[in-house]
């Protein structure tokens, strides 16, 4: 049962650790800490994505900045409760972690496959230049009755798909993770610079069932 569970959330990333470990918590007995990997994109550009580790799988008090890693794991979700309401924290938890001398031009590095459950409405919309975009949240089952909750953004036609799903219809999606930032206004003044988390889809699939 497990097993067939995890396979329901498979992610590998390989990047550069840019961060040193920082505590997040402890499960009987086992400290996991977080630490930031950056993956680049077919493009110049690059994504810093949050990894979570046991301190059994890595040495969390050495400094690794600089290392080459490829991680392999899940795509994580869990609410941290901050100014007066829930905050939605993504991760990639490390299951295996191998370090590599370097990373080829050629290498897949940010590949996520995902099977759940559309659990709210697709938010369908046009940017000002009439491209199409779909915000889908899915709950992907875990063991022992958890869930996680990831959000994914599609483009194009297959924004157009999305936008028919209905909640709790079961979907299959590929893709990679990618981080965003955006400007969080706090008040008539304030605004602070914060970073998103979310899957982009290059490929999706719905599970209807046939009458």
């Amino acid at each position: 049962m497990t097993d067939k569970v995890i396979e329901n959330n498979q992610v590998t990333i390989m990047g550069e650790i840019v961060s040193t470990f920082t505590y997040s918590h402890e499960i009987f007995g086992e400290g996991f800490y977080m630490v930031d990997v950056k993956v680049k994109r077919l493009s110049d550009s690059f994504d810093i994505i949050p990894m979570m580790v046991s301190e059994r799988l890595l040495d969390v008090n050495a400094n690794y900045i600089g290392y080459n890693v490829e991680v392999n794991g899940q795509f994580r979700s869990y609410n941290r409760h901050e100014e007066r309401k829930n905050k939605l924290i993504l991760s990639v938890f490390a299951r295996e972690v191998s370090f590599v001398d370097e990373i080829e031009e050629s290498a897949r590095t940010n590949q996520i496959y995902l099977d759940g459950y559309i659990c709210k409405p697709p938010i369908y919309r046009k940017t000002p230049l009439g491209r199409e975009i779909a915000d889908l949240l899915l709950a992907v089952n875990r063991p022992y009755g958890k869930s996680d909750y990831i959000p994914c953004i599609c483009w194009g036609r297959n924004a157009r798909f999305a936008s028919g799903f209905e909640v709790g219809e079961k979907c299959s999606i590929w893709g990679r993770i990618q981080s965003r930032e955006y400007m969080k206004k706090i008040d008539e003044q304030q605004a602070e610079k914060r970073v998103a988390y979310e899957v982009s889809v290059s490929k999706l699939e719905v599970e209807r069932e046939e009458f």
